[in-house]
């Protein structure tokens, strides 16, 4: 009888909880979430891969040089990210416990703060300069390393010298099974510029309910109560003014279903990257294959729609190939989609080119996968909202 009484309360347990066991096997841990590690510039904390740029260092593990001295928010270390004035920033990535699920929401915390004094040679004068301009904070999800396939959040210019705590909430359109974190330039900004984040105490990725909408409540208008008896007939009402017809309000519009290489205009902000992955060239060359149109025509779509975006389309090689041979394709490439767009109809004064070469490499080029991630075209978003 005893143990047919510890089975029933077991199963009674199990049957009332599966909110919390579900709870505890969606919640994300982190690798070093506190980028705890031996204090050290130009490298990425253990747990996580540097995804900056091949030409540049990779950011720095706090308290460690270039004048920053701050204590951490927590543990010993924290990382260190700068943005530079040769339009490089840092970032580092890695992969998450279990994937981000499509349509599931997420909330998110993490400590930032600027260092007053952050000195470090310029990249464009090469003198000494003080890298404490206010920057601002980004993570992506994506699904592989240093992949920037939607935003998860971003903050305004980290300006406080001390460490505050910022929160974030999220819902993610797929499934992702890494994510991103960076320092980036305050948008829109004509010239890059000298800035650093200081970064610390990153929180689990704990899934929370998403906010549903509230349901419209309508107040029941109550019946008239029944008029009194009376002896003798009751007089005529007085004559009652018809008040006008009420137009009802129109529909709120339904979000429209163009998108900008799989982005809708909502997950769009001034500066972001964007990476055409299905757009191919022959080789050597800067024709378009024809399996590219079906991309280009939904760029067209998008760009149509929205008057008042504004964008760069750039070229990028991989590092094999001449220095010239590298600027002259990349640049035939992106002004080769441009002239796309521009003859179904886009105004040229929204369609900016530029060929980059192999100086923005985003993978390794020791690997044939990092050489064909490298040989790409992006779009970058400059301007949005006028």
């Amino acid at each position: 009888m005893r143990v047919f009484k510890v089975i029933v309360l077991l199963i009674g347990w199990f049957a009332y909880s599966p909110f919390i066991l579900a709870q505890t096997a969606d919640t994300i841990t982190l690798a070093n979430p506190s980028f705890e590690d031996i204090p050290r510039h130009s490298h990425a904390p253990r747990g996580w891969y540097d995804c900056g740029f091949s030409t540049e260092s990779p950011p720095d593990i706090q308290p460690s040089g270039f004048s920053v001295t701050k204590a951490a928010k927590d543990g010993n270390t924290y990382l260190g990210m700068v943005v530079r004035d040769n339009d490089t920033w840092e970032s580092i990535s890695q992969q998450l416990s279990t994937p981000l699920v499509g349509g599931q929401c997420y909330e998110f915390s993490i400590s930032l703060c600027r260092s007053e004094l952050y000195l470090s040679p310029s990249q464009m004068t090469g003198r000494e300069a003080n890298y404490t301009t206010p920057a601002r904070f980004r993570i992506f999800a994506g699904t592989d390393y240093c992949e920037r396939k939607f935003l998860l959040g971003e903050t305004k210019e980290i300006i406080s010298t001390r460490w505050l705590e910022y929160n974030f909430v999220f819902e993610p359109d797929a499934n992702y099974t890494h994510i991103v974190i960076e320092a980036f330039f305050k948008t829109p900004t004509l010239f890059p510029y000298n800035g650093n984040v200081l970064v610390d105490n990153a929180s689990k990725i704990v899934p929370i309910p998403c906010d549903e909408p509230e349901e419209e409540i309508v107040a029941e208008t109550p019946a008239p109560a029944p008029a009194p008896k009376q002896d003798t007939p009751a007089p005529a009402p007085p004559p009652v003014a018809v008040p006008a017809p009420v137009t009802k309000p129109a529909a709120p519009k339904a979000e429209s279903k163009t998108s900008l290489a799989g982005l809708k205009r909502s997950q769009l902000r001034a500066g972001q990257t964007i990476r055409l992955d299905n757009l191919y060239f022959d080789a050597d060359s800067s024709i378009i294959r024809k399996e590219s149109y079906p991309l280009l025509n939904d760029i067209y779509a998008f760009m149509a729609e929205n008057q008042d975006v504004v964008v760069e389309i750039g070229g990028h090689t991989n590092g094999v190939p001449p220095d010239e041979y590298c600027d002259r394709l990349s640049s035939s490439r992106a002004k080769a989609v441009a002239q796309y767009l521009t003859q179904k109809g886009i105004n040229s004064a929204r369609l900016q080119y530029k060929g980059y070469g192999k100086r923005k490499p985003i993978f390794s080029n020791e690997t044939p996968y990092g050489r064909e991630k490298n040989q790409r075209v992006e779009i970058k978003i400059l301007s949005i909202d006028g």
